[in-house]
């Protein structure tokens, strides 16, 4: 038997017995609490007790400010790379990215057309 296989399949044997014994031992030795505890509790930003259920919905402008945001802040990502070999990529870069940063700038002049970000 090979070196590695036999310290992978001990590795996993060390493993397969130490991890439900961790969960054993917690468990067995672990403070048990009774009755309302304070992990049980809505907590939201230091207000004990909390307006309202958890089951109300959200608006939807959260969510779509939240997407517009990770759309947004994609396009950083496509950028960085492209400003760090924009001296190699010449022309042709050059122009991808102006094309690229056109269609970005439509979407926020349409999102902003549609009063998309607007909160009444």
């Amino acid at each position: 038997m090979s070196e590695q296989l036999l310290l992978s399949s001990s590795i996993i044997a060390v493993l397969a017995i130490s991890i439900p014994f961790l969960f054993l031992a917690t468990s067995k030795l672990g403070t048990r609490n009774k009755g309302p505890h304070a992990k049980n509790m809505a907590y939201e930003s230091g207000v004990t007790k909390p307006i309202g259920g958890s089951d109300n919905p959200f608006s939807v402008k959260f969510y779509l400010v939240a997407l517009l945001f990770v759309l947004f802040d994609v396009e950083i990502i496509f950028m960085l790379p492209w400003a760090v070999n924009v001296r190699s990529l010449g022309l042709f870069g050059l122009v991808e990215m102006f094309i690229f940063m056109i269609l970005l700038l439509a979407g926020l002049f349409y999102i902003y057309k549609a009063k998309a970000l607007t909160w009444q």
